[in-house]
């Protein structure tokens, strides 16, 4: 029996197992649920010669009820397929390029329109990402009038575009890609899921679980395209170690076996650099020698000591990390391998001081090497340069709680209540006690808040007042003021001010900004001439956008005189690469202020957690930013 649509065969694949509810079939064929309520009513009929109807059940859904077992197996021998059709743009973009990826001959889009049931119109707009995402991997599309469109490129672009696909597409979910042929890629999977393992354990190559997925996806495009008749070009690995020479060898010898024909030189030689890109690496400080690997290590902590005076060249543990990691990511640099990064934007967004001086110093390392660090593998080592971070400087500047004592008692019951604020809460600083007297003559109360054995009226800070030996509750009152984070108001009180605030409403290109903000900084004494070229060199890196319409653009280093933060309103917003920014930030930090610079970028990432930008980009004047700014702040 024919299907007279696709969407029914998908829909009699998907409730032959299983019971579901229409929300969810409408949901999975991208349908409303009346035509899925249709669809069946439509199958019924189909299936009524074949002594089976899919049945409604109260509270769980369609389920397939069989009254003839032997005429259902007949149906079920000679139903076709069901073939998966890509309802999403996501979809239609992952199998056009996996059409073109694996296709020997031209491609038009009107047969696969007509094919998944979409107008020539909207595959047109899918191919725009489609050909985005060949670029990366040096890959083209050539057109020929009446034949439709070819894919080009070297034999291990389209390999490592395929694996790449594959992998986004298992980490993901979605349809699944059509490329097995035959079967094949089943076959593969199953034969590495029993044996990969074995022959990494048997010469002792370690990989992640990601690693080892990866190896077996890559297998299963290496017997696809060597079965078909695409061979690699010669090459030869440099710098691999015996053992996985040998381990390369002996997975080569089963990818012949299930690929059917002999395999060259080359594919193992790829697999090696593959196997070598991934190995989990053992490394004993103690037993390093100075190899490119070693040197960047030290290049990166050198550079984040000199330039941003963070001193964490003594980190035996953040050493070895960062050599462990950079020890197979120059491996993959070499051989242009990349690994995808699921959380570089939330890296970027949680450790954005990280991200900046590791940016800076791999950027200015990559000035003396042909190699090209990708954003992705700059990620993973700003996680361990966070951590480090982290570890050493407690996260960034903190502010203690300051508190005014006022006792009117002898000089050994101020002392008693000292001693006891100071074993209660350590982090307090408690200022010379004053008596009533000297409070009332004060004009305001430099403090944080204010302690006192006597009823007192409030000036502009608040009061608890205690007993000379505090009660619990007391000491809960002076508590919830004590865990009050004022590290980031107390920093927007001090780096940003009216004097370095301005809404511009007109256009403006970033380096006609950059121009007219860094001129006003060095004409107050801020910064020197050279702070402006090096704010467009770090821009022209990688876009300082923080993200949500808010920039952070900065020197390479901390090279301002004093430290300052210039805040820009753009309500129509300037054009920041392929975004728009609505909030600019331009940080202007000096060395003696380093650890304060960490609590500064705290801020920013307080705006994003909060989503204050369209708050903030609302703003007229300073104060109003300030106000809106300071709810951001005090909410932690």
């Amino acid at each position: 029996m024919r299907f007279p649509n696709q969407r029914l065969a998908q829909l009699f694949s998907l409730l032959q197992n299983e019971t579901l509810p229409q929300d969810e079939l409408a949901q999975r064929l991208s349908v409303s649920t009346r035509t899925v309520r249709a669809d069946i009513t439509a199958l019924n009929a189909l299936l009524l010669p074949y002594g089976a109807q899919f049945m409604l059940i109260r509270g769980s859904g369609y389920r397939l009820k069989v009254d003839d077992p032997m005429l259902y197996r007949t149906l079920a021998e000679t139903a076709p397929k069901a073939q998966h059709i890509p309802r999403t743009a996501q979809d239609r973009i992952n199998f056009l390029q996996v059409r073109f990826l694996t296709s020997a001959f031209s491609l038009k889009l009107e047969d696969l329109a007509d094919e998944w049931f979409v107008s020539r119109a909207t595959l047109q707009s899918d191919m725009v990402d489609v050909r985005e995402r060949f670029q990366r991997y040096q890959l083209t599309l050539e057109t020929r009038p009446r034949h439709g469109m070819k894919l080009f490129g070297s034999e291990v672009s389209i390999r490592a575009c395929l694996t790449d696909l594959l992998w986004e597409q298992s980490q993901q979910g979605g349809l699944p890609l059509p490329v097995d042929k035959g079967g094949l890629s089943a076959e593969v999977s199953e034969r590495l899921a029993r044996e990969l393992q074995e022959i990494l354990t048997r010469h002792h190559v370690r990989l992640t679980d990601e690693g080892e997925r990866f190896i077996r996806l890559y297998s299963t495009v290496v017997v696809r395209r060597a079965s078909e008749g695409y061979p690699l070009a010669e090459f030869s690995a440099e710098d691999v170690a015996q053992n996985v020479r040998d381990a390369a060898r002996e997975l080569v010898g089963m990818l012949q076996q299930l690929a059917g024909k002999a395999l060259s030189a080359a594919e193992e030689e790829w697999l090696c650099v593959h196997l070598a890109a991934r190995q989990v690496q053992d490394v004993d400080p103690g037993t390093i020698s100075a190899d490119d690997d070693e040197a960047l290590v030290n290049y990166i902590l050198r550079y984040i000591n000199t330039q941003y005076n963070y001193n964490l060249l003594d980190d035996a543990q953040l050493h070895a990390d960062l050599l462990t990691h950079i020890k197979t990511m120059i491996t993959r640099v070499r051989y242009q391998i990349m690994i995808p990064n699921p959380l570089l934007d939330n890296i970027k967004q949680h450790y954005p001081m990280a991200w900046d001086m590791t940016l800076a110093a791999v950027s200015s390392w990559g000035k003396y090497t042909p190699y090209a660090i990708s954003e992705n593998e700059i990620g993973f080592l700003v996680l361990h340069i966070g951590v480090g971070l982290e570890r050493h400087y407690n996260i960034g500047y903190q502010r203690q709680p300051r508190v005014l004592l006022v006792c009117d008692t002898s000089n050994a019951m101020v002392r008693m209540i000292e001693a006891t604020l100071q074993r209660k809460y350590p982090q307090l600083e408690i200022a010379a006690p004053l008596s009533q007297r000297e409070y009332e003559q004060l004009e305001a109360v430099a403090e944080d808040f204010v302690i006192s054995t006597v009823r007192i009226g409030e000036k502009d800070k608040p009061v608890v007042t205690i007993a000379p030996f505090p009660t619990d509750y007391q000491l809960d009152q002076i508590g919830k003021l004590v865990l009050v984070d004022r590290t980031r108001p107390w920093m927007l009180d001090k780096y940003f001010d009216e004097a370095h605030f301005r809404v511009i409403d007109t256009p403006v290109d970033r380096q006609t900004l950059f121009a007219e903000l860094c001129r006003q900084l060095q004409e107050e004494g801020f910064v020197d001439a050279g702070f402006y070229d090096s704010v467009v060199e770090r821009e022209a890196i990688v876009s300082t956008m923080l993200g949500d319409g808010i920039a952070l653009p900065h020197a390479l280093g901390l090279l301002a005189k004093k430290t300052v933060v210039y805040t820009v309103i753009a309500p129509n917003g300037i054009v920041w690469g392929d975004e728009t920014a609505h909030i600019i930030f331009l940080l202007a930090i000096s060395k003696s202020e380093y650890e304060e610079a960490m609590a500064i970028y705290d801020i920013f990432v307080t705006f994003l957690r909060e989503r204050a930008m369209t708050r903030l980009a609302a703003t007229g004047s300073f104060d109003e930013f300030k106000t809106v700014a300071m709810e951001c702040v005090s909410r932690f």
